[in-house]
């Protein structure tokens, strides 16, 4: 019986460290992740140190030459470089290497396309891969025909790889009325769940950091989780019942990462911007990360391109059962802080209870007698606030409970 394997792809990872103390090794150690989670291997890693990336070949001549050896010596199928590339970097390599070149963003695009289960999840991938294919189709149209598929060309893209750029236009126009909506669709469950007056609570956080495992263990969600960049890809909303018998809502989102496309942030903004429209923002931290601190920032930085500003933040620092120091970590920009093992369990009590204070921080406390015939404003106050006390006397319903403006002035 003859058993047939697909071959498994070779690639070199290529980077430009502009400057002295910069982060392109630790940008390259995360090329190497998201490589090994398309199912390619590493065959080997060339970063060149110069003050500014060649405009036509990314690195320069002499390190053009060092890759051509290196290909031959490793018998590697292909390049991969840490930065976006320009179509006439994309050509002038191809031509001068004579392998596939792919850069950061297509790899990530891949990924995606692998992930993406939802019908708006391949709406947006494929807008993202044909708004960065449209203007390189002259740069990877031999490397992708000669090598036959592979990283770069799977997902519902592939079949628009060899079309004109006036129907890939077309196909890109669509696409954005398919995905506008989706856009409206996603508002009207916005303005719902806006009307039942439950808080929403975004989990954000850097790709891998352990956001599906927080949302799973607090609401049972089943939620896809493994250790790898871009798990999961398409967002989740989960009620979640905190102390007081309040009520959240929990809405996963996509993974942030270094030097995240732009046109994935175009294309994801629907999803992204569930960040923007929550009350509050559940910031988690792989702590057991080394570059935990730089994650953070990237973070931060992400979510200010989104538009996300004046939220209540909670930054859990995860994964503390890996941690292999005890060096304390700080978020000088959130509200508060736990340190906590979604895998475990192990500080979540904490959790639900600093949410529970951040809903009680926005409503008011009231200690009103209730008449009889308003009773049933009760069941608002179970719904939108946070009932501590209930006592029937002769001339009504004595309460103390935590309700938002809108409830105070109905019970004054």
């Amino acid at each position: 019986m003859i058993q047939l394997e697909e071959a498994k792809e070779r690639l070199i990872l290529v980077g430009v460290s502009e400057q002295d103390g910069d982060d392109t090794e630790d940008s390259m150690e995360e090329l190497k992740e998201l490589v090994a989670t398309t199912g390619a291997s590493v065959a080997g890693m060339v970063i060149q140190k110069r003050e500014t990336m060649h405009p036509g070949t990314y690195v320069g001549k002499g390190k053009v030459e060092e890759i051509r050896e290196l290909l031959i010596e490793t018998q590697a199928t292909g390049i991969v470089c840490d930065d976006e590339l320009s179509p006439a970097q994309l050509r002038n390599l191809t031509d001068l290497l004579d392998v596939k070149v792919m850069d950061r963003t297509l790899i990530i695009l891949d990924i995606f396309a692998m992930r993406a289960s939802t019908n708006e999840g391949k709406i947006q991938v494929e807008l993202a891969q044909l708004r960065y294919r449209a203007t390189r189709l002259t740069g990877m149209g031999r490397s992708m025909s000669r090598l036959g598929g592979g990283i770069g060309t799977r997902g519902p893209g592939e079949k628009k790889l060899e079309v004109d750029r006036r129907l890939i236009g077309s196909r890109i126009s669509q696409l954005k009325r398919e995905l506008e909506e989706v856009r409206k669709h996603r508002e009207i469950n916005r303005g719902q769940r806006t009307k039942s007056k439950i808080p929403v609570a975004a989990i954000v956080g850097y790709t891998n950091a352990g956001k599906s495992t927080l949302l799973n263990t607090l609401t049972d969600a089943d939620v896809l989780e493994e250790d790898m960049l871009f798990a999961t890809l398409d967002p989740t909303t989960r009620q979640l019942e905190l102390p007081g018998k309040q009520q959240i809502l929990l809405t996963d989102t996509v993974g942030f990462i270094r030097k995240l496309p732009h046109h994935l942030i175009e294309a994801f903004k629907s999803t992204l911007e569930e960040a923007k429209y929550a009350d509050y923002i559940i910031h988690v931290v792989d702590a057991s990360n080394p570059q935990a601190d730089k994650q953070m920032h990237i973070v931060y930085e992400t979510l200010r391109s989104l538009g996300v500003e004046d939220k209540k933040i909670l930054t859990l620092f995860n994964k503390q059962d890996a941690r292999t120091d005890d060096e304390p970590l700080h978020d000088f920009l959130a509200d508060k802080t736990i340190n906590i093992s979604a895998k475990y369990g192990i500080g979540l009590d904490a959790v639900k209870e600093a949410l529970a204070d951040f809903l009680r921080a926005d409503k008011i406390l009231v200690e009103r007698v209730i008449p009889y015939q308003d009773a049933g404003i009760l069941q608002a106050v179970r719904k939108m606030g946070e009932l501590l006390e209930e006592e029937y006397q002769p001339e009504g319903i004595f309460i103390k409970a935590y309700v938002p403006m809108e409830l105070y002035g109905k019970i004054k």
